[in-house]
């Protein structure tokens, strides 16, 4: 967690919206480049979720999720059972033992045990077994003072729908909180991923594009960069602090995005201790912290790619529009001038599918492309010139 968390307000009282609502009508979903700090500000969000009376439960998804609709009921009941495992239920009297003894309560924790147990006696496909346990589980926890439960997974692209295996946990979710929600039962999704998720939700349901309100997070402006480099040392009362010029250094060289900022802080933070201790002057060494950033961000991503992948990602970072949305014609165009073997069209669509699974790029909703990886285009020209 960064030390301050700079230009997320708009977003913040976005979510204060969203959970004022007594009946759900909309669910969030975060979605933005890795870097610009979903995570970081999914966790702002709990504790402000658990001030107002909500129960927060979730985690990451990852790809075994969407293995079978039976993988993600599990991972339901398993979170769910964080928070009411806490919750007991007289189930009958026990009898006492000798003359003067008198029954006792037997008490059941609403553990994951018991939980499992509803799902597997309640009949019906998977869908009808979750609805019944969500359905239990408000019937209990409506009588706390709790407002209703947050279901909040990061890394929510990883859900995704196996015709050919005839496995749909992403068309299960979505049916799940479409019905709950419609019953009038305050359980509400908070959804982050990468800015594939919304499509995809769209594509498994068209009705969720009325489900969810969308916030997408970008770079921070001017202003943001620098509270995001200045108010972490300044809260400190660091004895070192960053000069007019050093912060328009940091912040261009991060391009306004959140993890860079914090990266790159560091790193200028941790010379300047030894090179003032050393008695030398303190300056940004820019390129010792870009092949560093090189390494530690970029390296593990372009390793993906195969050495024809490789050629299109090159060609990609020559557009005049490759940080932002480009189109398969202009993959191909440019091609013909930058290698001596272009693309074609179809050969393009093949390979751009292939590095959207390699998670280096994404398509949109309307047939555009773009970089799955901020400054990823920066990172190509460095390889090109070494």
């Amino acid at each position: 967690m960064p030390p301050y968390l700079a230009g997320r307000r708009e977003e913040e009282q976005e979510f204060r919206k969203l959970l004022s609502q007594t009946t759900i009508l909309d669910n969030l979903i975060l979605t933005g480049l890795r870097g610009v700090g979903k995570t970081v500000l999914l966790e702002t969000f709990k504790p402000l979720a658990i001030q107002e009376k909500w129960l927060w439960v979730g985690t990451d998804l990852s790809e075994t999720i969407s293995v079978s609709e039976t993988n993600f009921a599990i991972r339901i009941l398993t979170d769910l059972s964080v928070v009411t495992s806490a919750i007991t239920l007289n189930v009958g009297e026990k009898q006492g033992t000798g003359f003067t003894s008198s029954p006792s309560q037997i008490v059941q924790p609403v553990n994951f045990d018991y939980l499992k147990r509803i799902f597997d006696e309640t009949p019906g496909l998977v869908l009808d077994k979750l609805k019944h346990v969500l359905e239990f589980v408000w019937s209990i926890v409506k009588r706390t003072d709790r407002r209703g439960i947050i279901f909040a997974y990061d890394e929510a692209q990883n859900l995704a729908d196996n015709s050919a295996k005839e496995q749909f946990p992403l068309s299960v979710m979505l049916d799940l909180f479409q019905s709950i929600q419609r019953k009038g039962i305050p359980f509400m999704l908070v959804l982050v991923g990468l800015p594939t998720l919304f499509p995809k939700l769209v594509e498994a349901r068209t009705y969720a594009e009325r489900m969810f309100r969308v916030v997408s997070l970008g770079q921070l402006n001017e202003a943001d960069r620098k509270d995001a480099i200045t108010k972490p040392v300044e809260d400190a009362l660091c004895p070192i602090k960053f000069s007019d010029t050093s912060v328009t250094v940091i912040s261009d060289l991060s391009g306004g995005y959140p993890y860079f900022i914090q990266f790159i802080c560091r790193e200028v933070f941790d010379v300047w201790i030894q090179r003032i201790n050393n008695g030398e002057p303190t300056a940004i060494p820019v390129d010792s912290i870009q092949r560093k950033l090189d390494t530690d961000f970029f390296a593990g991503r372009w390793a993906r790619a195969t050495d024809r992948q490789r050629e299109m990602l090159i060609v990609i970072s020559t557009l005049e529009n490759r940080d932002g949305e480009f189109s398969v014609q202009d993959i191909v165009d440019a091609s013909g001038q930058v290698l001596e073997k272009g693309f074609s069209s179809s050969h393009t669509n093949q390979m751009l599918v292939a590095l959207a699974n390699a998670g280096l790029i994404y398509k949109n909703r309307y047939g555009r492309y773009s970089f799955a990886v901020p400054l990823l285009a920066d990172f190509i020209q460095r390889q090109i010139q070494l």
